[in-house]
């Protein structure tokens, strides 16, 4: 399909460009429970998919139905922190050594060491990751740039079970 992606429905209601010509009919309605995470994620990863469900439910959205791609996001920012990690204690280059032959003077082949400077493949790895969490954060509206497109609920509404919670 070309063109833009389309937006759901209540991202249009909570942006307050929802139109009668914008809005499916037919569109599934997801559950209004908060995100809830499929498989046991490692400690990192579930610590950044708590941050997200909270910060999802504090702008008035997010439901069931975005748990995978909460988990996705979750997954790749505790990547980005491990390979952080992995490139701060490695460093972002490393140098390989190289035993090459070149023909000497009298025709026999001396041995050299060549050293070729190379990059950490961690730090490719990062920045994939990076790439990758940036594409889902500006999915959920939590990115600089994604920002202005959604409204904040008003202080003014009641806070839901789910809010209240997080926010204490």
């Amino acid at each position: 399909m070309a063109g833009r992606k389309r937006k759901p429905t209540h991202i249009h209601l909570v942006q307050g460009t929802a139109r009668k010509c914008r809005i499916n009919a037919a569109e599934p309605r997801p559950a209004g429970e908060p995100p809830r995470a499929a498989v046991e994620l490692e400690p990192r990863a579930a610590f950044w998919y708590g941050v997200i469900v909270g910060r999802l439910q504090g702008m008035g959205v997010g439901s069931s139905s975005d748990s995978e791609n909460v988990m996705l996001l979750a997954m790749r920012l505790a990547e980005v922190e491990d390979r952080t990690a992995d490139i701060q204690t490695q460093g972002a280059t490393y140098v390989k050594v190289e035993l090459i032959e070149v023909p000497g003077e009298d025709g026999k082949p001396i041995v050299k060491a060549q050293k070729t400077i190379k990059a950490n493949p961690a730090v490719a790895q990062r920045s994939e990751a990076m790439r990758h969490a940036q594409s889902l954060l500006a999915e959920f509206g939590l990115s600089a740039a994604s920002r202005p497109k959604i409204s904040a609920p008003g202080k003014n509404e009641p806070e839901g079970r789910w809010n209240s919670l997080v926010n204490g």
